[in-house]
């Protein structure tokens, strides 16, 4: 793991070391996309069957129905063990909570005469949720795209999610669909679940917008429907960055970083000390710990292509590395994390403190495990309620009040040669 000392003025190009991190050649993918993108617009729950197969999936005889029965929620809800129940129903509740109050409602004032202003807040009609059924079923996510949407008051929040060799979903995602509150569910993934979802076939009627993540092909599947649909983000590689301090723990640091790099092998663990003892300690942490990784070799390759360990020369200049790298997310395992809060400009997500460690929220905090990443915290935020909900603005004037503004529209229309803008007021006023 390479282990760097950045001097006082230096900072900004501490994450140029991170820059090969992600590959924008993304051409083989994205022909693949559009070839199954067109196929389903096409040829509906045909070409869902076909690339399920081509893929590695179940063909059409085994998935059969491509929709989830209720008799199949069900009995993977009853399946769930007594622990796994209880700890699912403690991440939901923790999650609708700290929804609950992103809550956005429809608001207006008054002013002049009769003026009234304001936004319509309403709900997306129709929202697709995508979630991965891979090696790591995230079943988490479920929670996180789900609940926000139903809280928003969705109507129709439609899933998605891969089926198995054997033509069945995986019983924790299918039971955390029915804690959740899913409307529908359908055994479909990859680029061609996104196409159903943007734009419908015989079984999956069109949503739209689609939030979730998923692969490669997820990701640009979801990019190239952008515009018919909404998207939630199109997402990269999971990434951490701690700023620590003398007094952290390095094995608390060393498992933080690897909680991270076993999700992919472009997975980024970064960490930013100003104390060089802590730096190597760390880095002897995340070696010994590896080994006892059930997906060591993902991780490996993560943090051996992936990760960094920054020694600055204090803290101003730990939080002006991060602060460039904008991470998905910022740990602050320093003394007094709270004091801090202020220097924090770009991240998706700040735990503070070692006994907040990132599994806390991606699991039952509460707030939104799905974060942006790859710089992208520079400008977006967290997926929450607020993504379900459509704003419209309100606009009412009386005679009188368009009276005293008449002059200053027909004035600016006029500025901008649109003479039709100017005349539906002149008109009102017997000036056409």
């Amino acid at each position: 793991m390479k282990i760097l000392k950045i001097k006082k003025g230096e900072e900004l190009t501490a994450a140029e070391v991170l820059s090969n991190r992600t590959d924008d050649d993304f051409d083989a993918i994205d022909a693949t996309v559009k070839e199954v993108i067109a196929k389903v617009r096409a040829e509906g729950d045909s070409a869902l069957h076909y690339y399920s197969a081509k893929f590695g999936g179940p063909d059409a005889e085994t998935v059969g129905d491509l929709r989830v029965t209720e008799e199949e929620l069900q009995q993977a809800y009853d399946s769930l063990d007594e622990e796994t129940r209880s700890a699912f129903e403690i991440a939901a509740a923790n999650i609708r909570s700290f929804h609950e109050k992103q809550l956005q409602k429809t608001w207006s004032y008054t002013e002049g005469d009769d003026i009234m202003l304001g936004q319509l807040i309403r709900p997306i009609r129709n929202v697709g949720v995508y979630i991965p059924g891979g090696t790591a079923p995230l079943f988490s996510t479920v929670f996180m795209n789900v609940i926000p949407a139903k809280i928003a008051g969705c109507p129709r929040i439609v899933m998605i999610t891969p089926a198995g060799k054997d033509g069945k979903i995986n019983s924790k995602i299918l039971a955390a669909a029915k804690i959740a509150g899913a409307d529908e569910i359908y055994k479909s993934g990859g680029a061609q679940g996104i196409a159903a979802l943007a734009y419908g076939t015989e079984s999956i009627k069109k949503v739209n917008k689609i939030t979730g993540p998923g692969s490669a092909y997820v990701a640009r599947a979801k990019k190239y429907v952008f515009g018919t649909v909404d998207i939630d983000m199109i997402a990269g590689p999971s990434e951490i960055t701690i700023i620590a301090d003398k007094h952290a723990n390095p094995a608390f640091v060393a498992a933080d970083m690897l909680s991270q790099a076993e999700h992919d092998v472009m997975a980024s663990s970064v960490l930013i000390t100003d104390s060089e003892e802590l730096a190597h300690a760390a880095a002897a942490e995340v070696e010994r710990q590896l080994k006892l990784l059930e997906r060591e070799g993902i991780a490996r390759q993560s943090i051996d292509n992936n990760a960094a360990i920054f020694i600055t020369e204090d803290l101003d200049s730990a939080f002006e590395i991060a602060n460039d790298i904008a991470p998905e997310h910022l740990e602050l395992e320093i003394e007094n994390p709270k004091d801090y809060l202020d220097k924090v400009e770009c991240a998706g997500a700040v735990l503070l403190g070692s006994w907040s460690p990132e599994p806390l929220g991606d699991y039952v905090a509460g707030p939104n495990h799905t974060l942006p990443t790859s710089g992208t915290a520079k400008f977006a935020s967290p997926l929450g309620v607020y993504d379900f909900q459509t704003k419209t603005s309100i606009v009412h004037y009386s005679e009188s009040d368009l009276a005293r503004v008449k002059d200053a529209i027909t004035n600016m229309a006029d500025g901008e040669g649109l003479t039709a803008h100017g005349n539906a007021v002149r008109i009102r006023f017997g000036d056409l």
